[in-house]
C-alpha cells in the first residue's frame, strides 16, 4: 500500500511493478540483471477520490498517457529495490501536486491615494526633465 498523504493511500494492487534491463553504461552486469523498474498505474480504475482523477487526467505530464496511464521508469540505482522504491516516490510526488488547490486570483485596483501619488511624482520628474532642457531664444 503507498500512502500519499493522510486521507489518501492506494492500494498495491493497482500498481503494477515490472523488473526490466537497464540502459546505458554499466558493462555486463547491465545484460545480465534487470535492476530497472517499470511502474504502470491506471488513473481511471484508481481508488483515488474523482477530483484528483480529473486533475490527473488534465496534465500536460509526459508521464501519463491519453489513455490515462502513468508510467515511470526508474533506472537510476544499481539495485532492483532502490529503483522500486524511486518508482513510488516518484508516483507519490506526482499524485501530490494534482491534490493542491491553487489559489483563485482575484483582481485588484489601486486605491485612489495611490494613483494620485503616481501621477504627482510623474508630474514632479517631468517638471525637472523639463528644466534640465536648453531654452531655445527668438
Amino acid at each position: 500500500m503507498l500512502k500519499i498523504n493522510r486521507h489518501i493511500t492506494i492500494p498495491a494492487h493497482e500498481i503494477t511493478l515490472t523488473a526490466i534491463r537497464s540502459q546505458g553504461a554499466g558493462g555486463q552486469n547491465v545484460n545480465k540483471v534487470s535492476s530497472a523498474i517499470h511502474l504502470r498505474f491506471e488513473i481511471k480504475n484508481a481508488s483515488l477520490p474523482e477530483h484528483i482523477k480529473q486533475r490527473l487526467l488534465a496534465s500536460t505530464d509526459n508521464r501519463i498517457t491519453k489513455e490515462g496511464c502513468i508510467i515511470i521508469k526508474a533506472q537510476q540505482w544499481r539495485t532492483q529495490e532502490k529503483n522500486r522504491q524511486d518508482a513510488l516516490t516518484r508516483l507519490q510526488q506526482l499524485i501530490l501536486q494534482h491534490t493542491k488547490v491553487n489559489k483563485v486570483r482575484r483582481a485588484t485596483t489601486p486605491r485612489n491615494s495611490t494613483i494620485k501619488k503616481r501621477l504627482d511624482s510623474k508630474q514632479r520628474r517631468s517638471k525637472t526633465k523639463s528644466l534640465r532642457s536648453k531654452m531655445i531664444d527668438d
